[in-house]
């Protein structure tokens, strides 16, 4: 049961919100705070919180939750709760004060015989930056071996970087023009501002628009978004300057445009340009930027709201206040756009990427923070459909939990033996730590006199594993 103070309009006033797209927040007698769609009820749970500008999330073929951190960590999360092990640390360019870091990450797709990762990430300096696409193999317990395959130039800004494998086992990476105005994108003679195609070992495939050349397509400014739609369309989000942020359909050998072209062609200028150099026109424009990222297509019954979608993360452009998930409603063909609903907008935090359970069909957002370029400490949250979530199933296996929570008085904890006696600490939302002792089911805390916000909860065990919760005093 949930009490949800919106579904107290009437019938009419609730048809209305729900064809705008909107939904309403609710908190179920469980303590879980729940999101009505039209049909599906969403329950919402902090998986992980606390670590730094989580980038990219990807639900691996282990059946684990995977991702990286800007700052330079992979983790691979228990999706049933939340526990996590660090099992890359990189020292990166970039992390904090940068959009250069720790970026895209791909799994190999013949996992149980080449458990291999791929993973972009950025060294040097603002000024004499390098992007790295390597490939590291898994031992079962870290990320080992590094093999670079492939390095193009990095800036403090613009450098893409996301990775997808296609059905014909070769892999694409995006890349940012590095803040050179768009000179690179043009270029034939650079590997900045592309989409670029390998084949998993590294070679540029002999079915490339140029075999001697891993460009696949050209004149993009940056590019943080791919997946694969319907029939094996290739979908891409990208930043504009400070308007026509875009959502392309990547073509082989085509041109998208930048620095000449922004958004459609719609000047005479730009009409020329497309012309003679064959420009791929976006299926859709934001004005202004709403700096758009992770793409995921949403092919599952779970969310009937969203199946046939693209699921994409949005930061939030300078102009507007608009952070977000953006669930673009597709044609059965996929050729495009029908129609754009948006959620979570409540949050006011950066929504960088967007991850999906193939079974339940739950949802997962990387959110960066308030404000660019993003800062931690942040949250992965899930948002899984009710009908699969299984409430008293569910807080058995997470291990650890607070309640109440949010809370304004006596706080008490709730985990199983693997957590009793472990080591942790809370930490203020300022990074500050307001308590440090050992884990155990008689633990309180009297968080009346703490200021209101986000609490972070992290614990280590003996076994290398983090179990982190957020707690919210009001």
């Amino acid at each position: 049961m949930t009490s949800c103070f919106p579904l107290s309009f009437p019938a009419k006033a609730r048809e209305i919100f729900f064809a705008m797209g909107l939904f309403f927040l609710c908190l179920s007698s469980w303590g879980q705070t729940t999101w009505e769609l039209e049909e599906t009820t969403l329950v919402e749970y902090d998986l992980v919180t606390g670590i730094s500008i989580p980038w990219e999330i990807l639900w691996g073929p282990d059946n684990m939750l995977w991702c990286t951190t800007r700052t330079g960590d992979v983790h691979r999360i228990d999706p049933a709760t939340g526990a996590y092990t660090t099992v890359l640390d990189i020292n990166v360019f970039g992390g904090n004060g940068s959009e250069a870091g720790l970026l895209g990450m791909a799994m190999h797709p013949d996992w149980d015989n080449t458990p291999e990762v791929f993973l972009v990430y950025c060294t040097g300096n603002w000024n004499n930056g390098s992007e790295r696409l390597s490939k590291f193999t898994w031992d079962g317990d870290n990320l080992v071996d590094e093999q670079v395959l492939h390095t193009v130039d990095a800036g403090g800004i613009h450098n893409g970087s996301r990775l997808l494998v296609l059905p014909d086992n070769t892999l694409l990476m995006t890349t940012g023009d590095a803040g050179d105005g768009g000179q690179s994108s043009q270029s034939d003679n650079s590997d900045n501002g592309k989409v670029l195609r390998f084949n998993l070992d590294g070679s540029v495939p002999s079915n490339n628009p140029d075999p001697s050349s891993y460009v696949y397509s050209k004149g993009h400014r940056n590019s943080q978004g791919l997946c694969l739609g319907p029939n094996g369309l290739i979908y891409s989000s990208e930043h504009g300057q400070n308007n026509w942020d875009e959502f392309n359909i990547i073509e082989m050998g085509r041109n998208y445009g930048w620095p000449d072209v922004e958004g459609p062609c719609n000047t005479l200028g730009e009409q020329a340009f497309c012309a003679e150099n064959d420009v791929m026109e976006p299926l859709k424009t934001w004005s202004p930027c709403a700096a758009v990222n992770g793409i995921e297509f949403y092919d599952h019954p779970g969310i009937p709201e969203w199946q046939g979608s693209v699921l994409m993360a949005v930061l939030g452009g300078f102009a507007l206040n608009d952070k977000r998930l953006s669930v673009l409603h597709m044609s059965e063909d996929g050729l495009s756009i029908e129609s754009e609903d948006q959620f979570f907008s409540s949050f006011n935090q950066r929504v960088r990427d967007v991850a999906v359970h193939p079974e339940t069909g739950a949802v997962y957002l990387a959110f960066n923070g308030p404000n660019y370029p993003g800062s931690g400490p942040n949250v992965i949250k899930e948002f899984r459909p009710l009908a699969t979530s299984h409430i008293g199933e569910w807080s058995s296996v997470r291990g650890l939990d607070l309640f109440p929570n949010p809370s304004n008085g006596l706080v008490r904890c709730n985990m199983s033996e693997e957590w009793h006696q472990v080591p942790a600490v809370v930490y203020s939302p300022e990074g500050k730590r307001v308590w440090e002792g050992q884990l155990s089911n008689a633990l309180t805390w009297d968080v009346s006199a703490w200021e209101a916000g986000m609490y972070f909860l992290t614990s280590t065990n003996d076994d290398g594993k983090t179990m982190s919760r957020t707690l919210v005093v009001q």
